[in-house]
């Protein structure tokens, strides 16, 4: 990020804003007739405010880059808004990371500071790319620890031979909107009181966007990750559930 990105950035940060009212996710019964319920699945640790978003299983390292916006420091608590429906099963549409209780005016995409913003456009979005069907929240001073612990236990499958069982732990404590083999665990790294949330990404793999959510007063005020527009993934021009959103032809995929 240089000078010269933040003023591209000034120029198009009110373009590349979520069109939907995310936080109605959170506030309603349904949408479109998709029934809708919010689950707590704890906190998440930010000792920096410096978030990174990624897949656990694939890009959970001290090489990551956070967002360029400095988030509030401290413990948050995560909710995740969970579709209810027979076509769709339970699915996890939209994650958020509650900062205070002022209302979200709008929702800007978080960025690292080096996509290519150049003929960016309405609707475009950049996202963080999903390999392995998980994403999660965590903080650029927490990674460090990650790679710790990732070299101490020295499996040769963190999922099957780490997480598997604390997915299914989670399944058989919280059963509610869950697969039996477990869809999230909030989990703290060994040796340390560090939390990172990890869950189930919307329909699996693919790319998702984040945004940072503003208050009246223009104060960060929530941090959403998107999984499912349930409008989009309703209408008539999508055939295909897992492909629901549109990006740039200059995206970064962030792995």
């Amino acid at each position: 990020m240089n000078e010269s990105w933040m003023k591209q950035w000034e120029e198009v940060k009110n373009i590349m804003v979520c069109p939907t009212d995310l936080e109605t996710y959170f506030t309603s019964d349904e949408i479109l007739g998709k029934k809708l319920e919010t689950m707590e699945i704890g906190e998440v640790s930010l000792p920096s405010g410096k978030i990174v978003v990624r897949d656990p299983l694939v890009a959970l390292n001290a090489n990551q880059s956070p967002y360029f916006i400095q988030a509030p420091k401290g413990n948050f608590p995560v909710t995740v808004a969970v579709v209810k429906s027979e076509d769709w099963g339970d699915r996890y549409a939209v994650v958020k990371v509650e900062f205070t209780k002022e209302k979200p005016v709008v929702y800007r995409e978080a960025l690292v500071g080096i996509e290519d913003l150049e003929d960016v456009a309405e609707d475009d979005y950049f996202g963080f790319g999903v390999d392995a069907g998980l994403g999660c929240i965590t903080d650029k001073e927490v990674l460090p620890f990650v790679d710790q612990f990732v070299d101490e236990i020295n499996v040769d499958n963190m999922y099957d031979d780490y997480f598997a069982d604390l997915f299914a732990q989670s399944y058989k404590a919280n059963p509610n909107n869950q697969r039996e083999a477990g869809d999230w665990i909030n989990w703290t790294i060994p040796g340390t009181d560090y939390q990172i949330p990890m869950f189930a990404s919307g329909f699996g793999d693919g790319t998702y966007p984040v945004y940072f959510a503003y208050d009246a007063q223009e104060k960060i005020c929530g941090l959403y990750i998107q999984f499912i527009d349930i409008e989009l993934a309703l209408s008539e021009d999508d055939d295909d559930e897992d492909e629901v959103f549109d990006q740039p032809d200059n995206f970064v995929f962030l792995k």
